[in-house]
């Protein structure tokens, strides 16, 4: 049998079959090469991809998701007020899915709902998902990773402190960035230096709030508890927080805020009030969303790289599939940097 080749426009469309043929194997060791099994010496295993280079064979996705039992799906599952979040998050994931034969579905849910695990269960099985991507604070629950391993489906985590094996998880390093941000304001000159907290029963809401403590307690500042305000990682909550904080006498010189939304939400309070930024009032936020370098002034706040988090987890799913070696040996651990900009300043001279 002739070797067609890939320009070969009238060739016709190659089968599992041709290249067992060529290859001189049976199909199972053809359909093992290509779901990258193990169970293959390596001269065979080159000897059939080198057939499949040379003719261009591309593999029928269909059969391969019927012999693998999955669909090449990858999903996206969450519960987040952050919508800029889950964004920069589907952005990453479909940075690493271009190319191959994976799509990402996505799946909100109601993590306060008596039936999550059962919709986050019938998700997984009903979609026949390859892997899942949970995102905090879903991720934090170590329930829905039992639900993965139940039903045979990979799965990754993520979350701002390990949470489980380093395969399964990318992680980022809340704590230290906010405290390093605090260091900024104190080093300014800051004193009192007002906190709005991120939503309970979130950890990154948790860590950055230990960060936020111990940058304080590092200096020997005090943080009397009128000086932290409750916030949902929502821009509302933070006009809400940050009123409430401005409301204080004296008021703070300073206000750290768990996000950037709540950031700018405390940017809109103080502008109400004819407070000036950053000569009365000075403002980081966290993430660097693109709200922060558009608003004025632009906004002190703490990068989060949760778009290469967001490729870092998909590639963990799908890298034996797609052939590459990615090393999930170690946590994908993400440093999150302080970026500087035109919202902090010196406090006001008493």
């Amino acid at each position: 049998m002739p070797k067609p080749t890939p320009d070969d426009a009238n060739a016709p469309k190659l089968t599992i079959n041709d290249i067992a043929a060529l290859a001189g194997v049976s199909k199972k060791t053809v359909s093992r090469v290509i779901n990258q099994s193990p169970l293959l010496n390596q001269a065979t295993r080159e000897k059939v991809e080198a057939v499949i280079r040379e003719t261009g064979y591309t593999p029928n996705p269909q059969a391969r998701a019927l012999a693998l039992g999955r669909n090449f799906l990858i999903g996206l599952v969450y519960d987040n007020p952050n919508q800029q979040m889950i964004l920069n998050m589907q952005r990453g994931a479909l940075e690493a899915l271009h190319g191959t034969e994976f799509e990402l579905v996505i799946r909100p849910v109601d993590r306060g709902s008596a039936k999550v695990m059962d919709d986050i269960r019938s998700f997984i099985v009903r979609q026949r998902l390859y892997g899942v991507i949970i995102l905090p604070p879903l991720s934090e629950n170590d329930a829905i990773a039992r639900i993965c391993d139940e039903e045979g489906c990979r799965y990754v985590r993520m979350g701002s402190a390990v949470l489980d094996d380093p395969e399964h998880m990318v992680v980022s390093n809340d704590r230290d960035a906010v405290a390093e941000a605090v260091r900024h304001l104190i080093q300014q000159g800051h004193k009192r230096i007002g906190l709005i907290a991120g939503p309970h029963g979130f950890r990154s809401a948790k860590e950055r709030r230990e960060g936020f403590e111990l940058a304080l307690s590092e200096a020997g500042i005090s943080l009397p508890r009128s000086l932290v305000a409750d916030g949902q990682y929502t821009f509302e909550s933070g006009v809400s927080a940050c009123e409430s904080l401005l409301d204080l006498s004296p008021r703070p010189t300073a206000i750290f805020a768990s996000n950037d939304e709540m950031a700018a939400g405390v940017l809109y309070a103080a502008r109400l009030r004819g407070i000036e930024v950053p000569d009365q009032l000075s403002i980081i936020g966290f993430d660097d969303t693109p709200i922060t370098s558009r608003v004025w002034p632009p906004l002190t706040t703490v990068r989060w790289p949760i778009v290469a988090m967001g490729r870092a987890a998909a590639l963990k799913l799908i890298g034996t599939a797609i052939g590459e070696g990615h090393d999930v040996s170690e946590p994908s651990t993400f440093s999150s940097t302080l970026i500087r900009r035109a919202s902090v300043a010196p406090p006001p001279r008493d």
